[in-house]
């Protein structure tokens, strides 16, 4: 089951163009399409008639005509044309889906058109700010649960294994996490004093020698993340607000649009303190995070197969403290949504663990 009243990623905004796009998310079909002022329009993607996808039919004007039988549909979804009937039939109406569209993304809300609410979209302070620069990043389907990708995205001690050439180096390996339950999602983090920095961000810090490096790693329900890396000079790490000029900051925003419950769209940018102008910079973060996404692929989509087919119980273990409390947090939410269910909501105030 999955959250319906929340904001999913539906496409990038380059992604849609003049013509009908067909997307799968939480198991339903849907076919985005711009007007012709450019406005985007989200429809069911299935013919009332007999259940053609509408995405196998063609824009007329503002509108989409099925490819089997000709009904038309406005962006409402209510039909204004019935070829070869005196009226237009009853029960002819497809569903219309709520979009917004910000950060270069459009976004969909699945559940109760009523509830949508813009400002529920994950914020995101440092876009358009000219003191941080823009990592456009990419997308990228996951063949796995979207579970298993928060579980990753509150795993920062993941990184000393899959991420050895890239995000992570020995010293992730063993330093203790800290989690925090807040009432919008699950916090992971914790310091790691005078190490080595990593490889992937050595080749971008503005200082020399070893670090105080910071993970700090946060997914908001149902399936947005925001992962805040921090690096400055050894003795120097703070969380009191003060920041040492050298200091290297990178905040990766993170969004996963469940597909099914096998596979998983999985769209992100990152925002960077320095170099705030530099294409050549940009493009080379751009590829280097995609390398290292595509590390996790290659993992999530093996447990999702070994989860799914597993012959003797799996384990959790200390770094499994975040992840649990999200997915729990996360399953009362769903069942909220269940008029038959009445479970309380987790507590609004925030409380810390130690892993």
């Amino acid at each position: 089951m999955f959250m319906r009243n929340a904001w999913y990623v539906a496409a990038s905004e380059t992604e849609l163009g003049e013509e009908l796009l067909a997307v799968k998310l939480l198991n339903e079909s849907v076919v985005l399409y711009r007007k012709e002022d450019g406005t985007p329009v989200a429809l069911e993607d299935a013919c009332p008639h007999r259940k053609l996808p509408l995405s196998l039919g063609r824009r007329k004007g503002d509108d989409i005509e099925c490819g089997y039988h000709g009904l038309t549909f406005d962006c409402s979804g209510s039909c204004v044309k019935a070829p070869g009937s005196s009226h237009v039939p009853k029960g002819a109406k497809v569903r219309s889906y709520p979009l917004q569209v910000r950060y270069g993304l459009i976004w969909i809300w699945m559940g109760d058109a009523e509830l949508a609410d813009a400002d529920k979209i994950c914020h995101v302070p440092e876009w358009g700010d000219p003191d941080w620069g823009l990592n456009r990043g990419d997308s990228m389907i996951i063949p796995c649960n979207y579970l298993y990708m928060t579980d990753n995205l509150l795993d920062p001690s993941h990184v000393a294994w899959v991420h050895q050439s890239s995000f992570g180096n020995a010293a992730c390996a063993q330093e203790p996490l800290q989690t925090t339950v807040t009432d919008v999602g699950v916090i992971v983090s914790r310091w790691m004093r005078d190490v080595e920095v990593a490889p992937f961000y050595a080749k971008f810090v503005k200082f020399s020698g070893h670090c105080d490096r910071k993970q700090h790693y946060e997914v908001h329900y149902p399936a947005q993340a925001i992962i805040k890396a921090i690096f400055t000079p050894a003795g120097t790490g703070s969380d009191d607000g003060a920041l040492h000029e050298q200091v290297f900051l990178m905040n990766s925003y993170n969004f996963m649009t469940p597909i099914d419950d096998s596979n998983t769209r999985y769209y992100w940018f990152q925002v960077r303190n320095f170099d705030q102008d530099n294409e050549d910079i940009s493009r080379q973060f751009d590829e280097d995070v995609r390398h290292a996404f595509a590390e996790d692929r290659v993992v999530l989509s093996a447990v999702h197969e070994g989860m799914a087919h597993k012959r003797s119980p799996n384990i959790d273990l200390a770094s499994d403290a975040g992840p649990l409390r999200f997915r729990r947090n996360l399953a009362r939410l769903i069942a909220l949504e269940q008029p038959q269910e009445l479970i309380p909501l987790v507590p609004a105030k925030p409380n810390t663990v130690e892993a």
